[in-house]
């Protein structure tokens, strides 16, 4: 008998859930249902601020699966459909036709929950103006390309975190004057101690941005039903910011109103509860995604953490799972990398606030250092900066803020991190070296050897 598994969200955990288990599964044994409200599934959204700033010259490039090429795979993927009702007793879910304006039941013997999540909104006065955008989705990149045809001159970016940085890194590479509003005292703010933010803010500075910190927006002054400022608690004189157009980055929440109204547990971070298998509280449903809450492996505790990542490798646990295998998802440590200009700048695992934080006794020890031998053309200077246990030395956290070839160093701390290794067995691994690639003495092992010493 053909079982059927209906998927709420046709991108990153939804639709990499769908392929693992038709992979599995053949049409007779496994119907797929895959219902999104958009017209597009399977893109790229980490690659937005990129075509913003033109560096991706062509939309097309970021659709990793259309819907006709899911359905060639036998995944019947409905477009321009919303999920409004989950009917935890009746397997079943409502679903509206946003184009016919129908609504139908639809029946499931396996659901899977991959609404993603959803960008911070607040109800600024003016906020709902023209010119005031998110960039989460193409179409959010296409509203934003047709105001700087249109002649914008002037951006303001509220939020100076992942997004907020590469949003305004686009705009500036297209010849606007942008300023950086952010609430906290140093860009990166939420991902980055304080010592390691300091040079992002003067990258960002020595590149023309006018970039205001500790400031809190207020709200927007509207002309015309188009935003002409943004508005501080800075004051009318010097808090209020001319805009042409403005893009909010503030960092997203989940998506977990539609499984909280249902009757399915929701965690305290926000995130639907799973366990590391993806199920949810309720027998035969599932969740993956931006949605869902994590285990975060140094603290032990339910994070959201909305990362690509995260949302692929969970589409692909999910998909196995329900398809008879057996496949668990490991954890988090929140890695994560991204670059302002030629400064790249990387975190994982615990910050040394988040460390004390979560209770443990840490210190944050920073090394200074090169991307390559000194002596060879074209080394940069780097920091890494290791965040561990006092007494055990267990590695915390770690985060990387450089030159070119800096960023990427970051996943040999992700990997000692993931194996709850000590700064002792990290400054003895073997890691490569030539002129060319780096120093004799690594800046991820001259990073641990320091902490070591200082334990």
């Amino acid at each position: 008998m053909t079982r059927r598994l209906v998927i709420i969200g046709g991108d990153a955990a939804g639709m990499s859930a769908a392929a693992q288990a038709r992979r599995m599964k053949t049409v007779d044994e496994l119907e797929i249902v895959a219902f999104e409200r958009t017209s597009r599934t399977s893109y790229a959204a980490c690659g937005l601020p990129y075509l913003v700033g033109g560096i991706v010259t062509s939309p097309d490039s970021l659709i990793a699966r259309t819907p006709e090429q899911h359905r060639a795979k036998g995944i019947d993927v409905r477009t321009r459909h919303e999920v409004t009702a989950i009917d935890v007793k009746g397997s079943a879910v409502t679903v509206r036709d946003l184009d016919a304006g129908l609504e139908s039941t639809v029946h499931f013997d396996e659901l899977l929950i991959g609404t993603g999540a959803s960008g911070l909104w607040p109800r600024w006065p003016g906020i709902d103006a023209k010119g005031v955008l998110q960039l989460r989705t193409l179409d959010d990149a296409a509203e934003v390309e047709r105001w700087l045809v249109a002649g914008a001159r002037r951006a303001v970016v509220v939020g100076a975190g992942y997004i907020g940085l590469e949003v305004a890194e686009g705009l500036l590479k297209r010849g606007l004057h942008v300023t950086v509003v952010e609430r906290l005292d140093a860009p990166m703010g939420a991902v980055l101690d304080a010592d390691m933010a300091t040079d992002v803010a003067g990258a960002m500075r020595a590149a023309g941005i006018d970039l205001r910190l500790g400031t809190a927006v207020t709200g927007f002054t509207v002309i015309d039903g188009r935003v002409a400022t943004v508005e501080t608690a800075a004051g009318a004189v010097t808090g209020a910011v001319e805009a042409d157009i403005v893009v909010i980055g503030l960092g997203v929440r989940a998506n977990a109103e539609l499984a909280r109204a249902a009757g399915i547990g929701v965690g305290e971070s926000g995130g639907i509860h799973v366990d590391d298998r993806l199920r949810t509280d309720q027998p035969h449903i599932w969740a993956a995604g931006d949605c869902v809450e994590s285990r975060h492996r140094m603290t032990g505790q339910s994070v959201v953490v909305a990362l690509g990542t995260h949302a692929n490798k969970q589409g692909r646990v999910v998909g196995t799972n329900i398809a008879g295998g057996n496949a668990a998802f490991g954890g988090v440590l929140g890695t994560a990398i991204t670059r302002f200009q030629d400064l790249e700048i990387a975190r994982t695992g615990l910050t040394e606030k988040e460390a004390a934080a979560a209770g443990f006794d840490a210190i944050g020890v920073t090394t200074e250092a090169s991307t390559r031998a000194q002596y060879y053309p074209g080394a940069q200077p780097m920091k890494v900066k290791v965040v561990v246990e006092r007494g055990s030395g267990l590695l915390l956290g770690a985060q990387i803020v450089g030159g070119a070839d800096a960023g990427k160093r970051i996943d040999v701390l992700a990997t000692a991190l993931w194996n709850r290794m000590t700064v002792a067995e990290v400054a003895g691994m073997d890691l490569s070296y030539a002129p060319p690639f780096s120093s004799v003495w690594d800046p991820v092992l001259l990073a641990a050897g320091k902490a070591a010493a200082m334990i």
